[in-house]
């Protein structure tokens, strides 16, 4: 397994250090990655949304490549991110909610700690999101600058006594890295905010629920919010009975359940993401004031979808779309103009940032990456045998959230929930059933499709490796 960096303009990097020379240095571009909690791909202005306001945001898209065919792997923060610092699927990095830390094995070969290896300052701001093996002695191996900042709650007490928002404090420590960086290191800042992730420990609609900075104060308070497109209760019907009685539907009664909930909490949730669009304007500002921004790629992305009423459900944790599809913005100064503002119907994954990074660094993937660069596709270059499916899971052990695992490929999609007593299977047509209201898997007619989606499950896991986890008893 190959850890370490190698450009095409010099022959010597080393694990520890770097002989780099000076244009060398110069050419490795600088990455600034935002990634942001609970939200679905079609929340951003320049993905059509109507009202959520995110000019920023918007304006990367329009310099730069935006994937609207962007999934996780896994539909939770903690699996989620650990997929991506890792390059990993949950099956293989282990790591959920309850489960033992990321290995230091993995902590070895993610992004940062390769990225670190080969002579970039690293940081990580806001929501770490997962445990790593020895802590501290990991934590050091990834990261220069490491601020976790939380939320519970998500307004923090100043020494002068005012309260600052998890957002706006995670604004300052980018600010401070930037303040802080010297032209001739190169580095990747990762900026990881709680928002738009609900308080659930206050269910107050609003700003107790969602929690907003005070600089977006009273955005869309008169603007009618549209009511879920996938509201009516056919929707919730077509689900089968143990996603209905889910922690789906739980947080469900806690966030969207009346009208006036719905359209209390929808305005709090669009604030929150406004937020991040104005802090993100903040440190892109600083960037360009400290003559970085030429040479730094901005990157934008999310842990995991959100129902945000769809379905009759809240959260997130599922097979469904509205689940697995998060957005994804890649901004690349370098590009030159005909190559930008485009639109890429690729299919991504979260596991393909990290082999993304280090490409851009010209690094050499570890061995064990699961995902692939798509760098290529950045550039505008024709790709040929990308691919057409992908495994996706989610095994938290939680009594309220079923597990299962699956392929979404491009038409159909299989889901397994193993747990379920018989397991329950669920097959989807995209191209005639885009809302997946109609499971095709009992369905004499679509028996080779469902023989063949479980041929492609079995393949994965006998191709991905699993992380075995002894369990106590």
């Amino acid at each position: 397994m190959s850890r370490i960096c190698i450009l095409s303009v010099i022959s010597c990097a080393v694990l520890g250090g770097h002989c780099l020379s000076a244009e060398a240095e110069k050419a490795r571009p600088n990455i600034l990655f935002f990634l942001v909690d609970d939200q679905r791909n079609d929340t951003l202005g320049c993905c059509g949304h109507q009202i959520v306001k995110t000019p920023n945001v918007d304006r990367l898209a329009e310099r730069g490549v935006r994937f609207e065919n962007m999934f996780v792997t896994t539909s939770i923060c903690a699996a989620s991110r650990a997929s991506i610092f890792t390059g990993l699927t949950e099956r293989t990095h282990g790591y959920t909610f309850g489960k033992p830390p990321v290995s230091r094995a993995h902590v070895a070969t993610s992004y940062p700690a390769v990225l670190r290896r080969a002579g970039y300052r690293t940081g990580m701001i806001g929501k770490f999101g997962i445990n790593v093996a020895d802590g501290k002695k990991s934590i050091n191996e990834m990261f220069d600058f490491f601020r976790p900042i939380g939320r519970n709650p998500y307004f923090k007490k100043m020494p002068d006594g005012s309260l600052r928002h998890e957002t706006e404090l995670c604004g300052d420590a980018a600010v401070k890295f930037l303040r802080s960086q010297k032209a001739s290191q190169p580095f990747c800042l990762q900026v990881c905010f709680n928002a738009s992730h609900a308080e659930d420990n206050d269910r107050r609609p609003g700003i107790g629920h969602f929690p907003w900075p005070k600089a977006v104060d009273g955005m869309y308070d008169d603007v009618p919010m549209p009511k879920p497109r996938l509201g009516d209760a056919k929707y919730f019907n077509a689900a089968p009975e143990f996603l209905r009685d889910s922690m789906n539907r739980d947080r469900f009664y806690w966030r969207w359940d009346t009208p006036e909930k719905y359209e209390t909490n929808l305005r709090a949730y669009f604030r929150m993401l406004s937020g991040v669009d104005n802090t993100m304007a903040r440190v892109m500002k600083v960037l360009k004031q400290k003559g970085l921004a030429d040479n730094t790629v901005i990157v934008y992305s999310a842990d995991n979808g959100y129902y945000m009423g769809d379905r009759g459900f809240a959260g997130k944790w599922s097979h469904y779309e509205q689940s697995l599809r998060v957005p994804l913005i890649v901004f690349d100064p370098r590009l030159p103009k005909d190559k930008r503002g485009r639109v890429s119907d690729k299919m991504a994954l979260n596991i393909d940032l990290p082999a993304t990074f280090l490409a851009l660094a010209g690094c050499e993937l570890p061995d064990v990456y699961q995902g692939r660069s798509l760098l290529p596709i950045i550039d505008g270059q024709p790709v040929a045998d990308w691919r057409e499916d992908f495994f996706c899971e989610h095994h938290m052990d939680h009594p309220r959230i079923p597990k299962w695992r699956g392929v979404r490929g491009p038409r159909y999609v299989y889901a397994n929930y193993y747990e379920q007593k018989p397991p329950r299977e669920l097959l989807y047509d995209l191209k005639k059933d885009p809302d997946q209201l109609v499971n095709l898997s009992g369905d004499s007619q679509h028996k080779d499709i469902l023989d063949s989606m479980r041929k492609r499950l079995e393949e994965y896991k006998s191709t991905l490796p699993e992380r075995k986890i002894e369990t106590k008893k």
